[in-house]
């Protein structure tokens, strides 16, 4: 998918840059109309589609079924730690989870297989806080 590149979809790409963690179109949508740039959520759809296809972003969906995004700050294919709570998010290799997909895939006959492997749980941050409100009642 070719799209040009308007000062829209460069406003997105800033926002989406500027976000904490993965955010949904909505929620983007959302900070551009608190800025008034007349951006209308149909333009973010599709130029967080086109960022996530050019690799230019990272997609994913929540366990909620939500589609997120976040700009991507590595190239190649990779895996995520991601903070249910305050949405920190690590990127990681994961060469066992890579080995096993291939394997499985060749297992049962697949040819040229693809994952997606993202966690989700709480940061040391987040826990820790948790923690503390638990004790604390």
């Amino acid at each position: 998918m070719v799209q040009r590149n308007t000062w829209q979809r460069e406003r997105v790409r800033e926002a989406l840059a500027d976000a904490r963690g993965f955010v949904s179109a909505q929620s983007l949508h959302a900070t551009l109309r608190g800025e008034n740039t007349g951006i209308g959520l149909a333009t973010v759809y599709r130029a967080l589609a086109g960022l996530a296809a050019q690799g230019d972003a990272d997609s994913l969906q929540s366990p909620e079924g939500e589609a997120l995004y976040r700009a991507c700050t590595s190239t190649g294919h990779h895996h995520h730690l991601i903070c249910r709570s305050c949405g920190l998010t690590v990127e990681i290799e994961a060469t066992d989870v890579e080995q096993w997909a291939k394997r499985t895939a060749e297992r049962n006959g697949f040819r040229d297989a693809e994952h997606i492997v993202d966690i989700f749980g709480l940061c040391a941050t987040c826990a820790q806080a948790r923690d503390e409100k638990r004790d604390a009642d």
